[in-house]
């Protein structure tokens, strides 16, 4: 379950399956470093190549892009084949993301999308290694190999089981597997995910100091900048679990308003209009499909009522947006068709097949 998707910074580059994929404006950051600190690299290896190993830098860096695209777009297509609705692709300076939603609550589609990703840059780091077999010390060589080394490093490290990693994501799944909570879940993951960047930072400060070998500035720089960012996910995921059981733990009759119904041919001064607070509009076969307008009601002439349709003063409501389920089921289904809809309403249909309540966004 994710919150509608912002918008994006940066370029729309294609679409797949429907998704577009956008190039944030930060990759551009990462495609710059790469050439600068890989050019000397191939430089060294190709010394032929000149100035021209800046361009084959460059050419990396277009690989790299590739690989995160990859890693995404599996993602995204194992998303949509789950039933998943896939919001879009975006390539960036801290690798990438895929922006997807929907109801499927349950832990092995979410741990299937989760895996996807790794296992799509192990694949392509085995391609690498196979094809860079019996190639001479050049070019492509030396590309192959950066781009097989590359991927196998993004996909076990993606692996490890820490929000907000991949592996993060696959360590909610089996909590929330065991306990049936999936806020045990992220909560688990999150402060697994803070553990990690604890080991890190060890690794790049403190086993150094401990052992008199003092400090790498690069691996220290480069830790550092991967241990704000997984810390900042980290602390966003527990702060969502906090967030997700409190929704577990409070039911929708405690949330909702009170609805009644009312047919959308029904003129508004017919005498025994609902007293409840919500009135919800249903068509000629009684589903529901809008919501009365307090105001558009109130603005009705007195006299012009006799001839005035409900249907008159009705907010329409998107299909999809009655959710069916009991008075006494947490919200979670409320906000997942919330989302879902990117709509601030929903109608909920208990199992007596009538719509007893309204939830809306700002009460939740």
């Amino acid at each position: 379950m994710t919150s509608p998707a912002p918008a994006v910074s940066g370029w729309k580059i294609g679409s797949l399956a429907g998704v577009p994929v956008f190039l944030g404006r930060s990759w551009v950051v990462v495609a710059l470093a790469v050439t600068v600190l890989f050019g000397p690299v191939v430089t060294g290896i190709v010394p032929e190549l000149g100035a021209g190993g800046y361009a084959v830098a460059a050419c990396f860096a277009v690989l790299l892009l590739l690989s995160v695209l990859a890693h995404e777009a599996a993602h995204a297509v194992v998303a949509q084949l789950l039933g998943f609705t896939v919001d879009r692709i975006v390539a960036d300076f801290w690798g990438g993301h895929t922006a997807y939603h929907g109801e499927q609550d349950r832990p092995g589609p979410a741990a299937l999308v989760a895996v996807a990703g790794p296992l799509a840059n192990l694949v392509l780091a085995l391609l690498g290694w196979t094809f860079a077999q019996g190639l001479d010390r050049g070019v492509l060589w030396l590309l192959l190999t950066a781009f097989l080394t590359a991927n196998g490093f993004v996909g076990v490290f993606n692996l490890l089981p820490g929000l907000p990693l991949d592996g993060g994501f696959l360590l909610e799944a089996l909590v929330w597997k065991a306990t049936g909570a999936r806020s045990s879940g992220t909560i688990v993951a999150g402060w697994v995910g803070r553990a990690l960047v604890l080991g890190m930072v060890w690794w790049a400060v403190g086993l150094p100091l401990v052992n008199g070998t003092g400090l790498d500035l690069w691996r220290v720089a480069w830790v550092s900048l991967i241990a704000l960012f997984l810390w900042a996910g980290a602390t966003r995921a527990v702060r969502a679990g906090v967030s997700r059981r409190r929704f577990e733990r409070t039911t929708i009759d405690s949330v909702w308003r009170p609805a009644s119904s009312v047919a959308a041919e029904r003129a508004v001064d017919e005498p025994s209009w609902p007293t409840a607070p919500v009135w919800v509009v249903t068509d000629h076969e009684g589903v529901p499909v809008a919501l009365v307008d307090p105001a558009a009601l109130e603005a009705v002439p007195f006299t012009g009522r006799a001839g005035t349709p409900v249907s008159a003063v009705a907010i329409a409501q998107p299909p999809g947006w009655v959710v069916d389920a009991a008075a006494q089921d947490n919200v979670l289904a409320v906000v997942s068709r919330m989302q879902t809809l990117q709509s601030p309403v929903v109608a909920v249909r208990t199992p007596d097949g009538s719509v007893r309540g309204v939830g809306f966004a700002q009460d939740l």
